[in-house]
């Protein structure tokens, strides 16, 4: 079914042009006098802004073995709606996924739905640092070339050290949150005036910092290609700037979330704000703004952690660490705005991840429109999980159209 978009604001190449679409067999192209069939639908898309498909190198699922936080498909379902083709998955389940046989489950069941998942192999066996997993096998049994702890750190120097030699056999990729977690220890937020002032234990900027130095110098020791997740902090920033600048292989996101909220956000001590890692100062937060803007920061991610209600309905010293931001991310670049522009922020979640992924351009496609506004709540919500701050609100943003896998949904 042939179906014209008129007016369309589509950003490929860096840049936004302005024109008429024509989706025909599977694809999306611009829209000239000579093309001959059928047109069986004009839209009207003059506010709609499009891109290509977007992909989201960070989010967790609870399936296998905690499905109550999230499913497969739900997963699959909130990434369609969220405007994303494709997502990294990460292998913190119950088991962990680990063996050729974990991945294989992943991709036999998510093989008929529109977004495509990344597999993120486990390193060490069910991520406690400690034996390494059949890294080999993953690979050239089933096609993995992504690898990581996931929301664990692989604080082990050696275990480090020996990952990333194993990589180097296939030009595979390290995914690594880099913290120290004995300083990090029992912490429930940064360490700072606001921590002090709730009487929380804190999580130093220092738990990240000597971890990412500690990471970088061992890649300088031994190569290796290593993605640095989910920077939080200024000094962070900086050593990955440095790095890059000193031609070491490798690249950086950060939260989308990380850039909206700091640490004064949990005043009110709303769990809903209880992240990992957490929300720093407002120096933090705009350093890795700047990040963002002078291409030190290479991806924006969701960082998408469900959680039950019962893990984070509590105490908030004992309520589980994420939040759920898949739904919210396209508010949330809207919010985002003033300070990145569409253009930066769109490249974060196009160009950017292809970069660090070392794929091609696929033919999926995003178009949204900026200005509509919906309420996120039971009713909308894909997720089985709803731990975010924003939940029950009206927010600004909402994914129309995505062309995935050659078919044109209408979300």
């Amino acid at each position: 079914m042939a179906v014209l978009f008129k007016g369309l604001n589509l950003y490929t190449s860096g840049k936004f042009s302005k024109g008429d679409f024509i989706f025909d067999e599977g694809s999306l192209e611009p829209f000239t006098s000579t093309f001959s069939g059928e047109i069986e639908q004009e839209i009207d898309a003059s506010n709609l802004l499009g891109s290509q498909g977007w992909i989201d190198l960070r989010t967790l699922c609870g399936e296998p073995g905690l499905e109550y936080k999230e499913t497969i498909e739900s997963l699959c379902d909130s990434l369609q709606v969220s405007g994303f083709s494709k997502a990294v998955l990460m292998p913190n389940t119950e088991p962990t996924i680990q063996s050729k046989n974990d991945v294989d489950f992943v991709k036999s069941k998510s093989a008929s739905f529109g977004p495509e998942l990344l597999v993120q192999g486990a390193v060490t066996k069910n991520v406690a640092g400690e034996d390494l997993t059949e890294i080999l096998d993953m690979h050239y049994q089933s096609g993995v070339t992504l690898f990581g702890e996931g929301t664990t750190a692989l604080s082990n120097s050696d275990r480090f050290l020996k990952v990333i030699q194993y990589l180097q056999k296939f030009n595979g990729i390290l995914f690594d949150h880099s913290y120290d977690p004995l300083l990090a220890i029992f912490g429930q937020m940064h360490e700072g005036e606001v921590s002090t002032h709730l009487g929380m234990k804190g999580i130093p900027s220092l738990a990240e910092e000597v971890a990412i130095h500690k990471n970088l110098e061992l890649i300088r020791y031994a190569g290796g290609r290593v993605h640095f997740q989910t920077l939080s902090t200024a000094k962070g920033v900086e050593l990955i700037r440095q790095a890059k600048k000193d031609g070491l292989s490798i690249t950086a996101d950060v939260s989308i979330y990380q850039l909206l909220f700091t640490d004064s956000n949990l005043e009110d001590f709303d769990s809903n704000y209880k992240v990992k890692p957490p929300f720093r100062s407002e120096s933090d937060k705009q350093a890795l703004i700047e990040g963002l803007k002078d291409g030190t920061i290479d991806a924006i991610v969701s960082n998408h952690q469900p959680q039950d209600f019962d893990s984070k309905f509590m105490e908030f010293d004992l309520a589980a660490f994420g939040m759920a931001g898949l739904q919210t991310f396209l508010p949330a670049m809207n919010a985002l705005i003033d300070e990145l522009g569409w253009e930066l922020l769109l490249e974060k979640v196009t160009n950017g991840p292809q970069t660090v992924l070392g794929t091609e351009r696929n033919d999926s496609w995003t178009i949204f429109d900026p200005s509509e506004k919906w309420m996120y709540d039971r009713k909308s919500n894909k997720s089985l999980a709803s731990n975010n701050p924003w939940f029950g609100q009206e927010v600004t943003g909402k994914v129309k159209y995505v062309i995935q896998k050659g078919q044109l949904i209408q979300l």
